[in-house]
Order: C-alpha cells, then sequence, then structure tokens
C-alpha cells in the first residue's frame, strides 16, 4: 500500500516546484516526484557524495540529500529521485530538501550589490598585447568583458574593415 504527501513550494524562477513523496515498495526507500527534470532522459545513480561531482543539478541534489546523513544512495532518472536511507533513519526533511534545490531566493534575503558580485569575480586582465605594439588602454566597459572574447571582437572588427 503507497502512502503519498505532497508539498508544494513557493513560486522559484516564475514556476511553483512541486514534490510529491511516495513509498517505493522496498522499505527503507523513497520516491520524489518533481515537476522539473533533472537529467533528461539519463539515469544518474550516487553511492557516495563523492561521486556527486559537478555543477549538474542531479549531482547537486545527491550532495545535499547525502548531507544530511539520513541517505545511502540516491537514483534520479528524469524528474525521479529515489532515495534509500540509512537503517533506522526516517525520512526527515528530505522532501524540504529535494523542494529547495531550485529556490535561489528566500524571503527575508537581502540581494547583494553590485560592488559585492564584483568582488566575487576574479579581476579581469588587459587585453593581450597585439603585434601592432602594446596593448591599448581599456575603457571601463573593455574592462568588464573576458580578454579572449575582447581580442576575438577586435580581430572579427578589423577583419569585417579590410
Amino acid at each position: 500500500m503507497r502512502q503519498r504527501s505532497e508539498l508544494t513550494s513557493l513560486p522559484r524562477v516564475g514556476q511553483p516546484v512541486t514534490v510529491k513523496q511516495t513509498a517505493a515498495g522496498v522499505p527503507g526507500r523513497i520516491r520524489f516526484e518533481l515537476n522539473r527534470t533533472l537529467t533528461g532522459q539519463g539515469h544518474e545513480r550516487f553511492t557516495s557524495a563523492a561521486q556527486a561531482i559537478g555543477p549538474r543539478a542531479a549531482a547537486e541534489l545527491a550532495r545535499r540529500l547525502f548531507a544530511s546523513g539520513a541517505v545511502t544512495s540516491v537514483h534520479i532518472f528524469c524528474n525521479i529521485v529515489t532515495v534509500d536511507l540509512v537503517a533506522g533513519s526516517r525520512d526527515g526533511d528530505l522532501a524540504q530538501i529535494v523542494t529547495d534545490l531550485h529556490q535561489y531566493w528566500k524571503p527575508g534575503m537581502k540581494p547583494p550589490s553590485v560592488e559585492e558580485l564584483l568582488a566575487k569575480v576574479a579581476p579581469t586582465q588587459t587585453a593581450a598585447p597585439t603585434t601592432d605594439g602594446p596593448a591599448p588602454e581599456l575603457s571601463d566597459a573593455e574592462k568588464l568583458i573576458p580578454p579572449h572574447l575582447l581580442a576575438r571582437s577586435r580581430a572579427a572588427r578589423s577583419k569585417a574593415q579590410i
């Protein structure tokens, strides 16, 4: 017999994230169904947080679930997340972890200032010197452009002027 509970979160990025929690038919296994896909049509299985490498949504969710201490493995296929629990543990806040995956903004948060955001970005390098002489002085706007893109843009502009 299946038990169902449904958690609907606040809208995130214009679309509400809904998570349905279902017993998976095997003791100690829980299934979550999201209204967003995490892996496309691929299967991803993690048996430890060390296997959850990279910025993909599936890897990030696996890291968060393992950090709860209640999970031994995570399997993600499209929009279905199946979790095996540590023996004797309860699902606790796992549904909330899944729900909060796409939450980039929470009520009461203060947005960072432009200065704070720019401080997190590595300072841009000056443009690479050309064969014509020293590198030209960069305007404030050009300093925000990655050097390789600025060089490519200048090369395309000079080619178009010929």
